[in-house]
């Protein structure tokens, strides 16, 4: 028997709930992983709280993200004992998630837990700062080297943005950080940032080309903010987009890529190939100082998780909240 977030729908509204259910209750897959930590995404938000249809069918156990052991295993890449870290392919959405004591997955979809990683450093950075990672390595594949310009980064209290600016910052980059939190200017410069500016700036309705500012955007926010971003970015700048905090839509237009070259780079971290992932998650057990990971990371039990999603859809939480399953 096993605890887990339990979700269930009725009437259009999905209720949450910790429930106790049995190991023969576990879908189908190869490896049964003894879960030790999950984290809270915004997905994971959405999902629990009913705020948007992430979850496809139902019943379903939340968290897009889990770190663990190998309990059991007949897939030939793994062996009972070894560590091993889950994001995307759509579990919690479409297979039973991570916010679990026990999980059952598919073991194509799993990847080490890299050596100078712990399981709650992992899921300290989650999806989140794999997904961070991967904004990173589009920027770098552009060919931006620290010197050329500044980096913005919107939502930057948020999971992913903190990330990207340790990350950016720590390879000598200039990153300017988007908020709504006034409160956070002192947080953000510890990650890194250089200038904190308010999301004002960017969030109304702009121009179709405005000054040129960053040579490179990480943006988890888009709407009019991704917009006026790729607005602002210099000639052959790129943008990483990532997120969808303010919306789905994208009020711009084509001036900013045919006038200035600017190229815009959709990054996705749920069907990333293994390949992609491994590199992500090894340039991050190498790259993110743990002190900084530390400092942005709120811990808390499988019991609060329900009521930290509706603080995370709020803007309520600053960086990562790892969630110790077995507490």
């Amino acid at each position: 028997m096993f605890n887990a977030i339990y979700l269930t729908q009725e009437a259009g509204l999905t209720h949450a709930q910790i429930r106790l259910l049995d190991e023969s209750e576990l879908p189908a897959g190869d490896v049964r992983v003894r879960v030790d930590y999950s984290t809270l995404n915004y997905k994971d938000g959405l999902a629990i709280t009913g705020k948007a249809p992430v979850v496809r069918q139902f019943p379903m156990i939340p968290g897009i993200d889990c770190c663990g052991v190998v309990a059991e295993t007949s897939h030939p890449d793994w062996r009972v004992g070894d560590a091993v870290i889950l994001n995307g392919w759509g579990v919690g959405e479409r297979h039973w998630g991570g916010l679990a004591q026990q999980a059952r997955f598919s073991g194509d979809w799993l990847v080490p837990l890299p050596p100078g990683l712990n399981s709650r450093q992992a899921m300290a950075i989650g999806t989140a700062g794999y997904t961070a990672m991967l904004c990173v390595l589009a920027l770098e594949g552009h060919g931006l080297q620290p010197g050329e310009g500044e980096i913005l980064v919107t939502g930057a209290g948020g999971g992913v943005g903190g990330i990207a600016i340790a990350l950016l910052a720590r390879k000598g980059y200039r990153v300017i950080a988007s908020t709504g939190r006034p409160a956070e200017r002192a947080y953000l410069a510890a990650l890194g940032a250089a200038e904190v500016i308010d999301r004002v700036e960017l969030s109304g309705p702009g121009k179709p080309l405005m000054k040129e500012r960053w040579v490179g955007v990480v943006d988890t926010v888009g709407s009019h903010t991704l917009a006026n971003a790729c607005a602002s970015t210099r000639y052959n700048g790129a943008v990483a987009a990532c997120g969808l905090a303010q919306g789905m839509d994208f009020p711009a237009t084509v001036a900013p890529f045919i006038l200035r070259g600017v190229t815009l780079y959709g990054i996705d971290s749920v069907m990333v190939p293994k390949e992609r992932r491994l590199r992500a998650w090894n340039r991050l057990a190498l790259e993110l100082d743990p002190a900084l990971l530390e400092a942005m990371t709120r811990e808390i039990p499988l019991s609060q998780a329900i009521a930290a999603a509706t603080e995370l859809l709020a803007g309520q939480v600053r960086g990562r909240l790892v969630v110790n399953v077995n507490a």
